[in-house]
């Protein structure tokens, strides 16, 4: 009898080569959810809600959600009657998300298959560090956002309490990746995941990078002290 081929588990390492890091998301979409709201401790539901909250999305406008993942955040900004788009460019999560009533498509943040000025707003939510160029994607939303429109930005970033900083930093290289091996169908790419939020630019740095990429009144909101930080900036018309 021959042997069922076995797909070995993929984590990506810090260069973010496209390949390897939609593959390690192809491998974890299964569980990807639940995983989050394991690891997060339930805080991922107040982060989308803050999300949505922040692009304010009103019905009959166009809104772009980049690395969506299985179309969680979309479903929750459809909410508002905008019609709402989920991009990714793992095949894997889209799959996982069919079920969720959203449109969806494949795209590469840094050559979306869209034209100028064809959103009202565009978001994205724990993706923008995992693209190997930040800066192109970046400039990429803006190409694709009406003049006058918005991005929000929703990623992982630095505690700002210096205490709570070292005991998050803690968690995320010890306890995060033994939490996921419960729950996760790959643990090993929990490990690149704490990596990738202890390597990324602090508040401030990034908004200076998302300003020097074009946009506009770039400001950001802290969310569980810091963990997490909102992004906001407009597109001028």
């Amino acid at each position: 009898m021959a042997k069922t081929e076995q797909r070995e588990p993929v984590r990506a390492s810090l260069d973010k080569q496209p390949h390897e890091v939609a593959s390690m998301f192809d491998g974890v979409a299964k569980r990807y959810d639940l995983t989050n709201t394991v690891i997060s401790l339930g805080q991922d539901r107040y982060w989308r809600w803050a999300v949505r909250k922040a692009v304010a999305p009103r019905p009959g406008e166009r809104v772009l959600d980049l690395a969506a993942g299985t179309g969680i955040s979309t479903l929750d900004l459809a909410k508002s009657g905008a019609w709402c788009l989920a991009a990714d460019f793992s095949q894997g999560m889209l799959a996982a998300g069919k079920s969720r009533n959203v449109p969806k498509v494949a795209a590469d943040a840094t050559a979306l298959p869209f034209a100028d000025d064809s959103f009202d707003a565009v978001t994205i939510s724990y993706g923008l560090r995992n693209i190997s160029e930040t800066d192109a994607a970046l400039r990429e939303m803006l190409r694709v956002t009406k003049p006058g429109g918005r991005m929000v930005v929703c990623e992982f970033s630095t505690p700002i309490v210096p205490v709570f900083s070292t005991i998050y930093l803690e968690y995320l290289m010890k306890a995060l990746p033994k939490v996921a091996v419960a729950v996760s169908s790959n643990p090993d790419a929990y490990v690149y995941l704490a990596e990738s939020i202890r390597a990324w630019p602090n508040q401030r740095q990034l908004a200076l990078r998302i300003a020097d990429a074009g946009w506009s009144s770039v400001k950001w909101r802290n969310l569980t002290g810091g963990i997490v930080a909102l992004h906001r900036a407009y597109k001028m018309g």
